[in-house]
């Protein structure tokens, strides 16, 4: 008899379906049938049910944090059962105890952790019996049946298991040496700081140095104004306007310039120079990666790439699309052989059946969807053979389930086609250019809800011919600093940083690992930085709290802030999961690495100075909006919001930029002096967490009280 270990319920629940079975409290028992001549138990974990011992209970001389007693090196890691996971490890463990049981077969994700799961809980079981790998990346019943015929060798997949196992050794290495570290030294710089714990991470401080950077970059913006020339031309009674070019160039920085073109261009002859169509080809969208599906889920439903994760997780656990911890854009040829059969299912489901009955091509030969050279362990998210009823599907995962549909069947369409035209009408030495764009044939964009703007028709004006230019007018703009990111803009940062790397052979190789992070965990890292008070969501924006300045302050210049160590880092683990490197040489270099940064951490910390602003910190004298009680100028202090007539007045009023576990941000307290009400604020920690609005409560005495959603206040 077999013992099949799942990663999750939902997980055994499709691997069982395909065959005749009974669910016994905490296992499954499959009857015998070709595929399990002897039938078969199924016990599933619930993700993780191991974890590292922490510092304290290797040595309890550790409970108390020193930098005396770092850096931490285990000569070795031990684990222990999650407490709250007893019982789970309990069912999975008699199952493969079982004496009727001769082989195991690991079932859990197609994927390293999946990997770490299974063969931890194997292994932790003190049990050695034969072992065989599943993997699956679509769980409908036909593809469970043909992965269980086509069982794998557990030593083709034990590069995986090593891959994910010095991954986690590693991380427990740089994190809880370098959190430690960096708390102390930063602890004793900050008198004000309290007890707050810097935690530091190999993926996490350089997202966030991501996310610093951003804002310092606002901060020290500089709006300045801009000034272009336009004219209006006449041309045989032809009328259109064009903007004054110079070598690409429209902009002046000096109005007295474009005052100067003006004075020069108004009224004189004016020569149609060149007359230019061209028509552009716009393909259709790649099919979805895990990334992409969270960047489009954000900007279009505010879902937080968690959300997007969880939701995309739920279909494919009931089998209604692939695997989502995918990075891949393409397809082997073998999963597109089941496209026609996958459109044709689509057409009967009433919101895809015009577009999926009348698509326009095969994508068969088309390598921006088809390439097997493309795809390593995981291809594109895509619907499976089982297409679900719709109204079966929660709200959330019909969103989901609409965009990898309408993905596939774009794929399926023909390109949008542009007629992109220009007119460079010379006045004298003088170019201007006027731009006009006109749809010529949708192709695709109907399917994905692309809209379409006006077209921009251009006059039907010739080279050669002449005219005036009847106006010439200057008109101001002002430079605006960058955006924050949103969580979706955050992700693909995350993504693609290797492409903004000045060190082109480091750019190289954050390119080949696909960026900070892995497809699965960039979306936990960022809610990773929230819980920890690095960052918040503003407006649906990422903004970071005074705790994040602090931190990567004190970690500038380090590889700690910069994507490089995590570049290379993935680089080799990728190595170790292919067989090409050795786990333990890896582990030992990162022991060595958590000793240099405990050293570089104590050197670096004589410089830091956080009590002063630094260039990017708001200055003092900003205002933020007029004082509840005097009529002054609220500003932003170090560690609270208060009167800037303090001094002359002696008006008290202050804001603490940090209430029930939650820092208050500035846009916030500008939001709440201007309207009397912030955004709402997500997370307060009261006996149990909860979100509210900040209103006034007394605005002469400048005390707030919290407004909820319900409108009662607390």
């Amino acid at each position: 008899m077999q013992a099949i270990i799942a990663e999750k319920a939902s997980q055994a629940q499709a691997l069982a379906a395909p065959f005749r079975h009974v669910k016994k409290g905490t296992h499954i028992e499959i009857a015998p049938c070709d595929t399990f001549r002897d039938g078969a138990l199924l016990a599933w974990c619930s993700g993780h049910l191991f974890e590292i011992v922490p510092p304290h209970e290797m040595d309890p001389k550790l409970k108390r944090w020193h930098l005396e007693t770092l850096p931490m090196i285990p000569e070795t890691f031990k684990y222990k059962v999650i407490p709250s996971k007893i019982s789970r490890f309990k069912a999975v463990k008699d199952i493969i105890k079982n004496p009727a049981v001769t082989e195991i077969i690991a079932a859990g994700d197609p994927a390293r952790e999946g990997e770490l799961i299974v063969q931890l809980v194997v292994r932790m079981s003190g049990i050695n019996k034969p072992m065989r790998r599943l993997w699956v990346s679509s769980l409908t019943p036909r593809a469970v049946e043909q992965a269980f015929l086509n069982l794998r060798p557990i030593e083709e997949t034990m590069p995986l298991y090593h891959e994910a196992m010095a991954r986690s050794y590693a991380d427990w290495l740089i994190g809880m040496n370098a959190s430690r570290a960096y708390t102390l030294l930063i602890q004793s710089k900050t008198k004000g700081a309290g007890r707050d714990v810097y935690a530091v991470g190999r993926v996490q401080t350089p997202t966030l140095a991501l996310i610093v950077k951003r804002e310092r970059e606002i901060l020290d913006f500089v709006s300045k104004p801009f000034y272009e020339v336009t004219a209006t031309f006449n041309i045989d009674g032809a009328v259109y306007e064009g903007k004054y070019t110079k070598d690409k160039e429209t902009r002046f920085n000096q109005k007295e310039d474009a005052e100067a073109i003006r004075e020069e261009c108004v009224g004189k002859e004016a020569d149609v120079v060149k007359v230019k169509t061209e028509n552009k080809h716009i393909p259709p969208p790649t099919l979805h990666s895990l990334s992409t599906l969270q960047a489009l889920a954000n900007k279009r439903f505010n879902f937080s790439p968690k959300k997007t994760l969880e939701v995309t997780q739920s279909l494919y656990d009931r089998s209604y699309v692939t695997y989502p911890r995918t990075d891949s854009n393409h397809v082997n040829p073998e999963e597109a052989e089941a496209f026609p059969g996958i459109l044709k299912k689509l057409a009967a489901l009433s919101p895809y059946e015009k577009f999926a009955s009348e698509t326009t091509r095969s994508i068969m030969a088309d390598k921006r969807y088809v390439d097997a050279k493309k795809v390593s362990d995981h291809y594109a998210i895509i619907p499976t053979e089982k297409v679900p009823s719709l109204h079966s599907l929660s709200s959330d995962e019909q969103k989901i389930y609409d965009m990898i549909a309408r993905s596939l069947i774009a794929a399926h369409y023909g390109p949008a086609v542009f007629a992109h035209s220009s007119i460079q009408t010379d006045i004298g030495p003088h170019m201007f250019m006027t731009n006009g764009k006109r749809l010529l044939q949708p192709g695709w964009r109907p399917v994905l809800f692309e809209a379409e703007k006006d077209d921009v028709l251009l006059p039907d004006v010739k080279e050669g011919q002449h005219g005036i230019a009847e106006d010439v007018k200057v008109t101001e703009g002002k430079t605006v600093p960058p955006k924050r990111y949103t969580e979706g803009e955050l992700i693909t940062a995350m993504k693609n940083v290797g492409y903004a790397m000045e060190d082109k052979e480091i750019g190289s190789v954050l390119k080949s690992v696909s960026g900070l992070g892995e497809e699965s965990t960039r979306s936990n890292i960022i809610e990773r930085l929230k819980q920890l008070d690095y960052m918040n969501i503003e407006q649906h924006r990422v903004a970071p709290t005074a705790k994040a300045f602090i931190l990567i302050d004190a970690v500038e210049h380090t590889l700690l802030a910069s994507p490089e160590l995590t570049g290379r880092w993935e680089q080799r683990l990728k190595e170790i999961g292919k067989g090409e490197a050795q786990a333990n040489v890896f582990i030992e270099q990162s022991k060595r690495l958590a000793e240099k940064i405990v050293r570089d951490a104590v050197q670096h910390s004589a410089g830091w100075t956080f009590d002063a602003p630094s260039k990017s910190t708001p200055p003092s004298n900003q205002p933020l909006g007029p004082c509840p009680k005097c009529g002054s100028s609220v500003v932003e202090k170090i560690k609270f919001y208060g009167c800037s007539a303090y001094q002359s007045s002696k008006c008290d009023f202050t804001l603490g930029k940090k209430m029930l576990g939650k820092s208050i941000s500035a846009a916030n307290v500008k939001k709440l002096l201007d309207k009397g009400k912030t955004n709402l604020i997500k997370g307060f920690r009261g006996k149990r967490p909860f979100d509210a609005y900040l209103i006034w409560k007394d605005k002469n005495d400048g005390t707030v009280q919290f407004e909820f959603k319900s409108s009662k206040t607390k």
